[in-house]
C-alpha cells in the first residue's frame, strides 16, 4: 500500500488515516506488522492504537501464535464505529444508502425527488439520517450537474441548486464532513472500484439520461475534471450541421421510440464513440443497461466502425448505473471517513 506509507514527519491525522486503511484492508494486524507495513515507529503505533482502542475504534482479537518470544496482540477495526451516507439526486427520485467503513450497506432506500425543491428539503433529510445514526460522520452527494470543489455551477433545469456550494451548506448546517460529486464521475469511480481495475485504465461512462446526456471520463485511472470542471458535459459535442449530441438524441422524439428515431440515436451515439476514440482512445466505453440492450450495443459497435478503424475502437459494455453510482459515492464517503479527525479525550 505505497499510497499510504509515510516517509516524512507524521502528523496525527496521517497516522490515524494510515492505521484505519491498513486494518480495513487486511482485516487485522499486530503492532509489529503495522509498524513494518506503514514505516511508522513501534512506539507511535502503540500510542495511537491505545487511543483508538480506548474510544472503541479498534479492538484486540486475541494473541498470535508464539514464535519463541512474547505473543503479539492482534487488532481489528470496528467497521460500524463510523458510518457514512451516500445520496444521489435525480429527476424522478432520491436514492440513498447508509454504509459502514467496510462499505457494507446498513440501510438503503429511495424517497421523492428533491431537485426541484428548496435545498432545505435535502438538509432535513440528511439531518433525519444523522439523528437515526448519530455516528454518521460523512455524507457523499451525487448531482446531475458540473461540480467545482463542492459548488454546483451547471445543473440545467434546477435553479435551486445552481451556483450552490452544497458542500459548505451541509457542513455549516449539520457539521458533517461532505463531498459533492458529479453523477457520472461517481459512477465511473464505482465501476472501476467494483471491478478492481488496474490503475492506468482509461474509460468513458455514458448516460443518455433523464437530465440530458453526461459522461464520466477516466484517463490512466484518474477522473478528468478539466480546467473549469466541465469535462463530461457531452451534450454540447457538435455532431451534425445544426445539432449537438443532446439535440441529436432529442430530434423527433415524441415520446415513442420509433425505428427511425432509434436509428438516429444509434448514429448519434456511434459518432460520439468515434469522437472519443479519436481523441482519448480509451480501453472501454460503458453505457447504461436500462438504456442500451445487446442488439443496440452491437449496432453501435458496427456503426462506430464506419467512423474510425475498428481496431482502435474501445470495448463497449453495459452496466447498472444505479449500482455503480451508489458504489462510487460510497468510495468517496469512505475516503472522507478514514481521514476523519476525531477529538481524543483519553
Amino acid at each position: 500500500m505505497s499510497e499510504i506509507r509515510l516517509t516524512s514527519q507524521h502528523t496525527r491525522s496521517e497516522v490515524i488515516r494510515c492505521l484505519r486503511s491498513e486494518l480495513l484492508e487486511h482485516g487485522s494486524a499486530t503492532k509489529v506488522e503495522l509498524s513494518h507495513n506503514l514505516q511508522i515507529s513501534f512506539p507511535t503505533i502503540s500510542k495511537f492504537l491505545k487511543q483508538m482502542e480506548n474510544r472503541g475504534e479498534v479492538t484486540s482479537v486475541g494473541l498470535d501464535e508464539s514464535s519463541g518470544g512474547r505473543r503479539a496482540i492482534r487488532y481489528t477495526y470496528q467497521p460500524n464505529y463510523m458510518l457514512g451516507l451516500a445520496i444521489f439526486l435525480e429527476k424522478g427520485e432520491t436514492n440513498y444508502a447508509v454504509f459502514n467503513c467496510l462499505g457494507e450497506v446498513i440501510e438503503q432506500g429511495n424517497t421523492h425527488s428533491m431537485l426541484e425543491e428548496d435545498v432545505l428539503q435535502l438538509t432535513t433529510f440528511i439531518e433525519s439520517k444523522k439523528n437515526a445514526y448519530p455516528n454518521m460522520n460523512a455524507v457523499a452527494i451525487g448531482v446531475p450537474g458540473a461540480v467545482n470543489n463542492g459548488t454546483i455551477f451547471h445543473i440545467p433545469g434546477y435553479e435551486n441548486y445552481h451556483n450552490l456550494d452544497l458542500k459548505k451548506h451541509i457542513e455549516e448546517q449539520l457539521a458533517i464532513p461532505t463531498v459533492v460529486e458529479n453523477d457520472m464521475n461517481a459512477a465511473a469511480i464505482g465501476y472501476m472500484a467494483q471491478r478492481e481495475m488496474v490503475e492506468r485504465i482509461s474509460l468513458l461512462y455514458l448516460y443518455l439520461g433523464k437530465n440530458g446526456p453526461g459522461a464520466g471520463i477516466v484517463i490512466n485511472g484518474e477522473i478528468v475534471r478539466g480546467k473549469t470542471f466541465f469535462s463530461g458535459e457531452v451534450s454540447f459535442v457538435p455532431q451534425y450541421d445544426d445539432r449537438n449530441f443532446l439535440e441529436a438524441l432529442a430530434n423527433g422524439d415524441s415520446g415513442k421510440k420509433s425505428i427511425a428515431h432509434m436509428t438516429e440515436n444509434i448514429d448519434a451515439i456511434s459518432r460520439l464513440v468515434g469522437t472519443i476514440t479519436s481523441i482519448l482512445n480509451p480501453h472501454y466505453i460503458i453505457l447504461c443497461d436500462d438504456e442500451i440492450d445487446t442488439v443496440m450495443l452491437n449496432q453501435i459497435t458496427e456503426r462506430s466502425a464506419t467512423y474510425v478503424p475498428r481496431e482502435h475502437l474501445p470495448e463497449l459494455a453495459v452496466s447498472n448505473l444505479k449500482h455503480d453510482y451508489l458504489n462510487g459515492l460510497q468510495r468517496l464517503g469512505l475516503s472522507v471517513l478514514i481521514s476523519q479527525q476525531i477529538d481524543d479525550q483519553h
